[in-house]
């Protein structure tokens, strides 16, 4: 029997692909471009398991068959270089970052390459590299030097509202800006210092410095995102965080909310993954009011998108950080508030939006005015407000809302019913559009008619207006880390200054330590000099993960401009990505912030695109198959699967490595660790079994399964074909290596088609047969078909059936194998490229002509149609398609196999429906 190499083929054609570029893709092309895109990956030191490669052999599938299919394709691989995991690692060793992830990525490169994946190498980039930050940096400043414009609905250059400044004040400006922005005229701008001005154009910019109550890790001495903290420590490390005010870089991305709301509408993304989007920019309809506060001057602002229940409104809710706290808070609770308050500070805001059976809260001894009763109701404090949702304070209607039920409730506060009701479950029935609400002067109007005439009245009051809101907030842009982009700001008499263009990339500096100072400030105040030649300190956070990820997708276009950082005619060509595969836990990070810069880029007219990503695939997970040995308890003797229950026993988690098909390698196994040097077995007919389940893939249950193994065990191709055929793309599945020498096997019998049992090359040049031709056409339609809805899984299945289809027939015909060989190399490029070379191909299979099907191939002469008896399927038979159905139901009804079932007895009917069923009613 023929063998195949495969070893020492798959080396040789990714040597052959990278010495002849045969990736690389050029930027002009008369054929129709088609841009495929992988989530970046994070070079960590671990290097790739089986679950990661998942996205990128689907990807790479693609991409292989559109350049089959006439496209010329981008398909770009990179690294999102810098994090906090090697900051970390530079803490614990000295070693510098860029050391750590420079060795990382080289792992990576080789681990991915060994799959044999069709990237543009030469377009590679790193977001810590300093020739690709110095571009962040770049669209940094643009975003510090532009504003919002709300009647045109599109960012501007900040010059353009200093003109409007000093000729009209900002009388006519409708921006997006600061809350508390006040009103100047030209005059008044004019008569500013420069500070003052400095300090107004903050409260415009889309890149603005403001006091912000952030997640605080003194352990990391940094800012941690919410993704970052878990049940109030950092996911890292598990070290305590803390909420605190602190001055943060902020991103005006709330600018762009209705945008980035309309825009999921026109993009062929995944619905859960839009719904999650549409949730977290949450967009509310309604109105903001004021309720003065008994013997003070300040008011509280609430929002609501219900104002025709505001005679239901028994008290208000203040969030614990709002300032308002320490200056109503009477003397008698002051005490009791400070130690809520320190509380509720350390808890994720995540936690608290979360957590809806906990019922916490405190009064602040405190009384508002009810705008339109006049009566006095009580001011709280809970930590299920918010103080950067909405005004962070919310008028409490416990007959309409639950959580505003649960808390009144729970603390024994007045519950006055809506449309006479005091339960809640009937309170939210009268709260339908189209019922008549008992609110005051809004008696008999439904919800949207009270809506529209309270918000009227309060505007007409001076009270509130009619708002927009959304649960979206600015996003923080800074991280108190070394392992960063470096902002090009530095400071002057405390205000913040862009570096000229002329002066990027500001490279990180060389530091004593990666730690905060004993100061407490961050690591790069430890820099021996951090500040411009006139001596203002530059600024020490650094930009968070996310900046370089948010605008990389257009460097690939164009990775090698030193002027821009894509060019026009290079983004103008590839326009933007045509298929993103990537995980959805990036929904409400990553992918949005994304879709933010690229509209604020598609504003300032340096790209042509505001939406960077046409179809997106959220690949599923692969679960680890963990592996179980039993252990007798009190002894170092392990029992067999099959016999486990016989004793007293403990499971154990094992390396899945030393199991092979469920079977432990016992000998291995001892070798594992030193502890089980002396492990004695009981087994069963010589076989050590395992049991196993299915968990995520992690270290500690030893389940992670390295891709260079089974590359080592079975090749690249087989890793590939299998890792597709698991099941769909978008589902999670488990990893389970039993299943791997089944594809293993079929490319052997691939091989074997065109080989001899002397492993000798023997094609005909004869013509096929109709029965082959039948064969191979139906599996080119199947996987074209297949791969244009992303069923890959499907695919596999199909050549699987098409090999043993045609070795049963012994096809070895050039016409059938070379059509074979095209559409297969998709998914098994090595074997594919060597049997291309063998058929008599002087140039790579990546170059040849995607088969076309010829339908007069397909048509079928007959059909095996399943004949059930009452319903239960008894038996197949093969009919003619334009067999008449009376010629049918009396073959069926003759039929030794039929009359068995009806039992002498008559047919009441027989229903035949054409080429599908044939069912007999007796």
């Amino acid at each position: 029997m023929a063998i195949y190499q495969f070893k020492e083929t798959e080396a040789k054609w990714r040597k052959y692909w990278a010495d002849n570029e045969i990736y690389k893709t050029s930027n002009t092309s008369k054929k129709p471009k088609f841009y495929a895109l992988d989530m970046f990956p994070y070079p960590s030191g671990a290097g790739l398991h089986v679950g990661h490669p998942l996205g990128y052999i689907a990807s790479d599938i693609v991409s292989r068959f559109k350049r089959l299919k006439g496209y010329n394709v981008l398909h770009p691989m990179g690294f999102d270089s810098f994090g906090l995991p090697a900051e970390q690692y530079a803490i614990q060793t000295g070693q510098h970052p860029a050391v750590t992830t420079a060795n990382n990525i080289e792992r990576y490169k080789e681990q991915l390459q060994q799959l044999g994946f069709s990237f543009d190498w030469s377009r590679e980039v790193q977001t810590s590299d300093p020739s690709f930050y110095k571009w962040t940096q770049w669209i940094f400043m643009q975003l510090f030097n532009s504003w919002y414009d709300n009647d045109l609905d599109k960012a501007r250059p900040i010059n353009d509202l200093l003109d409007h400044f000093s000729v009209h004040g900002n009388s006519g400006i409708n921006a997006v800006c600061d809350e508390d922005t006040p009103e100047f005229t030209a005059a008044e701008w004019k008569a500013f210092s420069g500070n003052e001005q400095g300090k107004m154009l903050l409260k415009y910019r889309l890149a603005y410095l403001a006091d912000m109550v952030v997640n605080w890790c003194p352990a990391l001495g940094t800012v941690l995102s919410n993704d970052e903290v878990k049940d109030g420590f950092s996911e890292r490390g598990g070290h305590p965080v803390e909420r605190k005010k602190m001055m943060q870089w902020m991103m005006r991305i709330t600018a762009y909310a209705e945008r980035l709301l309309n825009g999921l509408d026109v993009v062929d993304w995944p619905e859960p993954l839009k719904e999650m989007q549409r949730n977290w920019i949450g967009r509310s309809e309604g109105a903001e009011l004021d309720f003065n506060l008994k013997g003070h001057d300040e008011k509280i602002r609430v929002f609501t998108t219900r104002i025709d229940t505001i005679y239901g409104v028994t008290f208000l809710v203040l969030a614990p950080e709002s300032d308002l706290v320490e200056q109503i808070t009477t003397v008698e609770q002051k005490e009791i508030v400070a130690s809520y308050v320190e509380q509720a500070k350390n808890r994720s805001e995540r936690e608290r939006m979360m957590d809806v059976k906990t019922v916490t809260g405190v009064f602040t001894g405190a009384y508002a005015i009810h705008p339109f009763s006049g009566e006095e109701i009580p001011v709280w404090i809970a930590d299920y407000v918010l103080a950067g949702y909405g005004t962070g304070a919310v008028m409490a209607v416990p007959a309409g809302d639950q959580r505003d039920y649960d808390f009144a409730k729970h603390f024994s506060l007045p519950i006055i019913p809506i449309n006479d009701s005091a339960d809640i479950s009937e309170a939210a029935d009268a709260t339908k559009e189209g019922t008549v609400i008992n609110s005051g002067f809004l008696n008999g109007l439904s919800p949207l008619e009270a809506m529209k005439k309270g918000i009227e009245e309060v505007e007409k009051r001076g009270i509130g207006v009619g708002k927009i809101n959304f649960r979206m907030r600015d996003a923080i842009f800074t991280r108190q880390r070394y392992w960063g982009e470096p902002l090009p700001v530095y400071f002057k008499d405390g205000l913040p200054y862009l570096l000229g263009e002329d002066q990027l990339p500001l490279v990180l500096p060389e530091v004593d330590k990666y730690l905060p100072t004993e100061e407490g400030e961050p690591p790069l105040a430890r820099a021996a000099s951090w500040e411009t030649s006139e001596g203002f300190p530059y600024e020490q956070s650094t930009m968070p993960g996310w900046a370089g990820s948010s605008w990389y997708f257009f460097r690939y276009m164009d990775a090698h401009n030193n002027d821009r950082f894509v060019g026009k005619e290079a983004q103008e060509y590839w326009d933007s990505v045509d298929l993103y595969i990537g995980g959805s836990e990036h929904a409400t990070g990553h992918l949005l912030y994304s879709r933010f810069w690229t509209k604020f880029l598609f504003d300032m007219g340096l790209v042509t695109v505001d939406e960077p990503f046409k179809k997106l695939i959220n690949q599923g997970m692969i679960q680890g198959r963990s592996n179980l040995v039993y252990r007798i308890k009190e002894s170092d003797t392990f029992v067999t699967y099959q016999r486990r229950h016989e004793y007293d026993t403990i499971p154990m988690h094992v390396d899945v490595n030393i199991v092979h098909n469920d079977e432990l390698d016992m000998e291995a196994f001892k070798k594992w660790r030193p502890e089980l040097a002396n492990a004695e077995f009981i087994p069963e007919n010589d076989k050590f079994m395992c049991g196993h389940e299915v968990e995520k893939m992690s270290k500690s249950k030893y389940n992670v399964v390295n891709p260079d193994d089974i590359i080592e065990r079975y090749g690249a191709d087989t890793l590939r074909m299998y890792e597709m055929f698991l099941g769909p793309l978008e589902q999670s599945k488990p990893w389970n290596t039993n299943g791997i020498d089944g594809v293993f096997k079929f490319l052997r019998k691939l091989w074997n088609l065109f080989h001899d049992d002397a492993d000798q090359f023997v094609v005909s040049d004869a013509q096929p047969t109709e029965a082959e031709q039948k064969i191979i056409h139906r599996t080119i339609k199947k996987a074209q078909e297949d791969i244009e809805r992303y069923s890959f899984n499907t695919s596999v299945s199909e050549f699987m059936i098409c090999v043993n289809e045609l070795t049963s027939l012994k096809c070895n015909k050039r016409e059938v194998l070379e059509k074979l060989v095209i559409i297969l190399a998709p998914y098994a490029p090595h074997i594919a490229e060597e049997l291309w070379h063998r058929l008599g191909h002087t140039t790579t299979v990546n170059d040849a002509e995607y088969p076309a099907y010829d339908e007069k191939f397909l048509k079928e002469d007959s059909y095996e149609y399943p004949v059930s008896v009452n319903g239960k399927m008894r038996a197949k038979m093969l009919f003619p398609v334009d067999m008449p159905t009376d010629q049918i139901q009396a073959e069926v009804l003759a039929s030794e196999a039929i009359q068995k079932w009806l039992e002498g007895k008559s047919p009441r009917k027989v229903i035949i429906v054409p080429n599908k069923i044939v069912n007999v009613v007796v």
